[in-house]
């Protein structure tokens, strides 16, 4: 299995990516999907910089990844799935359920309407809902901000 992880987190590429999951994880490659990000290079630049060297960074639209997930899944380097919300991983899930079948909440943050569930991961009701249909198609959802803490569940984020 290549794709080692599919993250939700609204900071997309910063350290606690990197070092913090992308290293334990051996990821040599994060695919930001992201629309807005993978039409600006400005953007593009400052991402690549939170990044080292060895780490391959693709900016994608939700189109293009949805397209790339089964090419991701097959290939020998170890990537992390990016995206910075949770309609665009539902997305992918429903592009492709069978490879976007286990999903990571992490750094989900506060505006207007939302709630603490935990420290880093802010929800609606309406996000629990659409979380809680993801779960129903068959993805497994649990919310861990680093590897070495233990996952939350969907059901113990109520």
């Amino acid at each position: 299995m290549a794709i080692v992880l599919f993250r939700v987190d609204d900071r997309l590429i910063h350290g606690q990516v990197v070092v913090g999951w992308g290293r334990p994880l051996g990821v040599s490659r994060i695919a930001l999907v992201d629309d807005q990000v993978a039409g600006s290079a400005w953007e593009q630049d400052l991402y690549r910089m939170a990044v080292t060297p060895d780490v391959e960074v693709e900016f994608v639209t939700l189109a293009g990844a949805a397209a790339r997930l089964r090419d991701w899944q097959s290939d020998l380097r170890r990537t992390l799935v990016l995206t910075g919300d949770l309609e665009t991983m539902a997305a992918l899930h429903a592009a492709d359920p069978v490879t976007v079948h286990r999903i990571n909440l992490g750094g989900v943050h506060h505006r207007a309407g939302r709630r603490e569930r935990l420290p880093y991961l802010y929800l609606t009701d309406e996000e629990m809902a659409r979380l809680a249909a993801l779960e129903a198609a068959g993805a497994a959802v649990a919310a861990q901000d680093l590897p070495t803490t233990p996952p939350v569940t969907l059901k113990a984020l109520v």
